[in-house]
Order: structure tokens, then C-alpha cells, then sequence
């Protein structure tokens, strides 16, 4: 219990940090979780985070399975809470706000520069994620083949979860 205060606040700072996706908070949440509260291992991070892109629901609902790993259900409570609620009233907000901006010459343009912006914060999250996931010759082939899988055909993606299942359970024991 003693540590829910330091939950609420490092994923409430993480909330503001999701620009662009989940990922995008990923390289900063790593820093928290790992180096500074020292909550998870990297590995058990990547484990959890990878849980979190399979189940239903926001990917980022992993950050409840970081607090009941912490502090139990109170811990997985106040994680969520503190990771969903200030960017959802701040979403809330500013679309009312953006709504009555909608004749302003900047918006385009602010629309046009946030794109690429989250684009690079998720693929920055990416390559922090990758380098603890990408850990020998056939994680990179998972990957690799994955990448190009997805890229050319319309394969559900569970059928990727479930065939790295198997590799894992046979290869990287």
C-alpha cells in the first residue's frame, strides 16, 4: 500500500506522454517502472506489455496488470485511474475546445505537425520495446516475419499470437 502514491503519480505523468499511441509512452514508462521504482524487470515489462497488445480492449490496460503486480487490486485500480482519467478529461477538453476552433487558420496545420510527430514517438517507443524483445536469431525472425506477414496479407493477427506461442514454447525455453 505504501507504494500507491508513487502508482498514481508515475501513470498519471504517463498518461500525458501516450501522443501517438501507447507505444509512445513506452520509452519513458520503461525508465519508471524498471529503472527508477525498479517494480518490474525488463523482461517481466515486455512481458506484461506484450499481454497487454493481445488482450481485448486498450493495449494499454496492461499499466493495471503493473499495479496489481505492485500493490494487488488497489494497485491495479489506482493505475488504471491514473492512466486513463486526466488524458481522457484533457481529450474531452480539448475536442470541445477544437471543435470551436474549427475556421482557425493554424488547425491544419497543428493537425498536419502532430501526425508525423506521434508517428515518431510510437516508432521511438518501438525501438525501446524491440531491444528488449529482439533477444537472439529466432526472436528476429518472429519479427521479421510477422512484419512482412502482416504487411503483405490479411491474416488475422491472432494467428501470429498464437503461432509465437508455440515458437516460444518449443524454441526459446
Amino acid at each position: 500500500m505504501d507504494q500507491i502514491p508513487a502508482i498514481i503519480r508515475v501513470f498519471a505523468f504517463l498518461s500525458f506522454l501516450t501522443i501517438g499511441g501507447g507505444m509512445a509512452a513506452f520509452p519513458e514508462m520503461k525508465v519508471q517502472i524498471v529503472q527508477v521504482h525498479h517494480w518490474l524487470t525488463d523482461d517481466q515489462l515486455v512481458h506484461v506489455y506484450s499481454t497487454g497488445q493481445m488482450s481485448p480492449g486498450p493495449n494499454m490496460m496492461m499499466v493495471a496488470e503493473v499495479g496489481q503486480l505492485v500493490a494487488g487490486l488497489v494497485g491495479a485500480i489506482c493505475a488504471a485511474l491514473a492512466f486513463f482519467v486526466p488524458t481522457g478529461l484533457l481529450t474531452f477538453a480539448v475536442g470541445r475546445i477544437w471543435n470551436k476552433l474549427a475556421n482557425w487558420p493554424w488547425r491544419t496545420s497543428i493537425q498536419k505537425g502532430l501526425g508525423p510527430v506521434a508517428i515518431g514517438l510510437a516508432v521511438g517507443g518501438l525501438i525501446i520495446f524491440g531491444k528488449g524483445a529482439i533477444t537472439g536469431w529466432v526472436t528476429i525472425a518472429l519479427a521479421f516475419v510477422t512484419f512482412v506477414a502482416v504487411m503483405r496479407t490479411k491474416i488475422n493477427p491472432a494467428l501470429f499470437i498464437l503461432g509465437a506461442g508455440v515458437v516460444g514454447f518449443f524454441a526459446l525455453r
